[in-house]
């Protein structure tokens, strides 16, 4: 395995070392470790061996400190969610490595305010192969610092990436192709490399305590998962609720009013006539009840 903190970004044309060792110390593997070591003891280990390296390859990536070292978080913080999986992988490092990337090229950044502006830099050349760097295809930049920065061959960068060896060697061409149009001074491999290992050491780029990782990861599994159990909680309740007072039997809609038409409009009441006003003074001088009101006088 490339050792990512003595040597972050190695020349790809020394000799490459597979990078499925694993190793998390010089001659100490995971499995060897497990034995004396507790897993936050390990997980230390790991993280004090590849922390350094991994966010100067997000860094390359992104372009933006904040964001570089908030991958690597993001990424270790998994690890030690699934610490039984990682430390029984047959590469830990590139198991948190191929998270890193992933967390760093996530499109869910340009959401955030200033997610898409890389930092400035002092040096006209860092920032030149910087700008050519972004401009490249996501995809792409990831297998350029993957072979040429980390130091991966072909068929390990292909499998990180999820690509076919071909479609690695074909994006990795682009890549090499985009940037000496830019910048005719990489098109030497050893130039490429000399100058990622030299951007990616620009800035002071520091990662956290593993200690802190591990507590923010435990603090955020605990959030998500009383979330769940709230959640749930809440359409359990939604549910009986529903099923206590719902209906048993059918009950038929009723049907909506609807407008008759027709009918004339309703008349409004207003000051009687004269002649309204002599029928009602005659009839109040007639006698209120007798055989006068059932059988009235002949004309």
């Amino acid at each position: 395995m490339t050792n990512c903190h003595a040597n972050p970004l190695p020349s790809p044309t020394e000799g490459r070392c597979p990078g499925t060792a694993a190793s998390l110390a010089r001659n100490q593997t995971v499995d060897e470790a497990d034995d004396a070591l507790t897993p936050a003891q390990a997980f230390d280990i790991l993280y004090a061996f590849c922390a350094p390296a991994l966010v100067r390859q997000a860094y390359l990536l992104t372009g933006r400190r904040e964001r570089a070292c908030r991958s690597v978080e993001r990424a270790f913080q998994l690890a030690w969610q699934r610490w039984s999986e990682v430390a029984h992988d047959r590469d830990p490092a590139g198991w948190v490595r191929a998270v890193v990337h992933e967390c760093a090229l996530s499109p869910w950044h340009l959401f955030r305010r200033r997610g898409h502006v890389p930092d400035p830099l002092s040096d006209p050349a860092d920032r030149a192969l910087q700008r050519a760097l972004l401009l490249l295809p996501p995809s792409y930049r990831r297998t350029l610092v993957l072979y040429d920065g980390v130091g991966l061959d072909l068929p390990e960068t292909a499998a990180e990436t999820e690509a076919s060896t071909p479609a690695a060697a074909n994006r990795l061409m682009h890549a090499r192709e985009a940037l000496a149009a830019r910048l005719p001074e990489l098109s030497d491999p050893a130039e490429l490399h000399r100058r990622l290992v030299r951007l990616a050491s620009a800035e002071r780029l520091g990662a956290g305590e593993p200690a802190g990782v591990r507590t923010a990861g435990e603090r955020r599994t605990r959030f998500w998962t009383r979330s769940a159990i709230a959640f749930t909680a809440t359409i359990i309740g939604a549910t009986t609720l529903t099923l206590r007072t719902a209906p048993m039997h059918y009950l038929a809609p009723v049907s909506p009013g609807h407008t008759v038409q027709g009918l004339p409009a309703q008349g409004m009441l207003g000051p009687l006539s004269p002649e309204a006003l002599a029928l009602r003074a005659g009839l109040s001088k007639e006698a209120a009840g007798g055989r006068e009101r059932l059988a009235p006088e002949p004309r």
